[in-house]
């Protein structure tokens, strides 16, 4: 029960620290005149930071022969992450904060739903109910009421 509840406060952390991610990236972008070097930047202190977490939890590096048995698209995560950087610091600031996290939040609940049903890139299969598609229809009906 406990863990349950600091697992969903460390979460919702996460998502603060997303919008506050876009914000400040939204605000770098205005400064530098660049939505490349933005986001160029805000991978640059991502890879510092992360370095340092390797650094500290003396994680060693991966055996090639463990990284070869990885599948390719697994190593795609990154360019997903470049395309949500770059969207989010050219949206950010034509939609809104709230808006574009609450499209970015219907999006992701409605590849979530599809990618457990399908057990998708390795998911275990989790079937679409009826309570999954009502709260991703909640989800989309409150994107509705939050847009300006």
């Amino acid at each position: 029960m406990i863990e349950t509840l600091i697992f969903s406060l460390l979460a919702a952390l996460a998502g603060v620290g997303i919008v506050v991610q876009q914000v400040l990236n939204a605000n770098l972008r205005t400064a530098l005149n660049s939505t490349a070097w933005s986001g160029f930047a805000s991978y640059a202190v991502g890879l510092a930071c992360m370095a340092l977490l390797v650094a500290a939890l003396r994680d060693p590096v991966p055996a090639a022969g463990v990284m070869a048995r990885v599948p390719w698209w697994a190593w795609s995560g990154g360019l997903f992450g470049a395309l949500y950087i770059g969207l989010a610091i050219v949206l950010v600031p034509k939609l809104g904060a709230a808006t574009f996290v609450g499209l970015l939040i219907a999006g992701q609940m409605i590849a979530s739903v599809t990618a457990d049903h399908f057990g998708l890139l390795g998911l275990a299969q989790r079937a679409v109910d009826l309570p999954r598609l009502a709260g991703v229809a909640l989800l989309i009906a409150g994107v509705v009421l939050i847009r300006r």
